[in-house]
């Protein structure tokens, strides 16, 4: 038997770090607002006649072979992947092919990804037809156990259902709001947003934790800005789904001015010099992917000005990097 499995990435508007447990319980609910975009994570596997358990990601450029599933070793290069077979299981041996279409730090949420297309092929394998929710919440404990560091949400909800979302997090759990249906709408909101990668690797645990630490530490403006963003991420779900990009991007600009106040290190130099530029050449604003520090950054643009923003981003030292929103999430099939 062979499954083959994809899943997209995702950008995000606002409300990055709001999906984080406990930090959405303390602020009595947060609001994620993201997009998964076509930058996507590969899963096949082939069930072996044997119980040996091979591990190869092509990205990576790692392999890993184990006589069982349980003698499958952790806290390895592919510690993340060894993990989630070990989770699920497989009652035969397997050959897992794993490969990223994401830079390595981009802040895409491309761990995650890989980890929703991982549980669906292995839910296939198993033949469990588990309720995809499922794979959400076992793989937030999954990631927690190799980053240790809390985790987050909203990648794995892009993974999985693909399109704009508001992403509601509170007490009951999690719920997913489709903001953007119309084809139409889509691709002007492709057209007028620019994906660049700044060259700086990204960490989105390091920059969470400190982020949660402060807000429980009490640092100062630490909660005043986290609630800020909590209320441009409401704002954010209200335009998006008016579909005014002009209000789009006034709220992106404000969201990242708190998000600097959250911690150190959210932004450096080399970055600000690329918002700097995106500017002076028509943008109306820009932010790093999820809690910052690094990897991609998007700037929405006005009208007619994509190209003459792409040029100044590139020489500033950005990589674009062109995306299709991803209009639908897991995907699973038997070759």
């Amino acid at each position: 038997m062979i499954v083959e499995a994809t899943t997209p990435t995702r950008i995000d508007f606002a409300g990055s770090t709001l999906d984080l447990y406990p930090l959405y319980l303390f602020l009595e609910g947060g609001i994620t607002d993201n997009a998964a975009i076509n930058w996507l994570s590969t899963v096949r596997i082939e069930t072996r006649e044997d119980r040996e358990i091979h591990l190869r990601s092509e990205d990576l450029e790692a392999e890993l072979v184990a006589p069982t599933v349980g003698e499958l070793p952790v806290d390895q290069d592919l510690d993340l992947v060894a993990r989630v077979v070990k989770f699920y299981a497989p009652e035969t041996g397997v050959n897992v092919v794993t490969q990223s279409a994401v830079p390595h730090g981009s802040g895409v949420g491309a761990s995650s990804s890989l980890l929703i297309a991982l549980s669906g092929a292995l839910d296939r394998i198993n033949g469990t037809n588990l309720d995809p929710a499922l794979f959400v919440e076992y793989g937030a404990n999954i990631e927690a156990q190799v980053i240790a560091i809390p985790t987050g949400k909203q990648d794995y909800l892009a993974a999985l259902y693909g399109g704009v979302n508001a992403l509601h997090f509170g007490v009951g759990g999690w719920e997913r709001e489709n903001l953007v249906a119309e084809e139409e709408k889509l691709q002007v909101l492709e057209d007028r947003v620019v994906l660049t990668f700044t060259g700086e690797s990204h960490f989105s645990g390091t920059n969470n934790w400190a982020m949660l630490k402060r807000f429980v530490e009490d640092a100062p403006n630490s909660r005043a800005a986290m609630r800020s963003i909590g209320e441009i991420a409401v704002e954010m779900r209200e335009a998006l789904r008016a579909f005014d990009l002009e209000a789009v991007a006034a709220l992106l600009g404000r969201e990242w001015e708190c998000r600097k106040q959250l911690a150190e290190g959210v932004t450096t130099p080399q970055i600000e010099n690329m918002v700097e530029a995106a500017r002076t050449a028509g943008g109306l604003a820009s932010k790093i992917m999820g809690a910052g520090g690094g990897g991609c950054m998007i700037t929405v643009v006005a009208e007619g000005t994509r190209d003459v923003v792409e040029a100044a981003l590139k020489r500033a030292g950005a990589t674009v990097m062109p995306f299709k929103i991803a209009r639908q999430g897991l995907t699973v099939t038997e070759v």
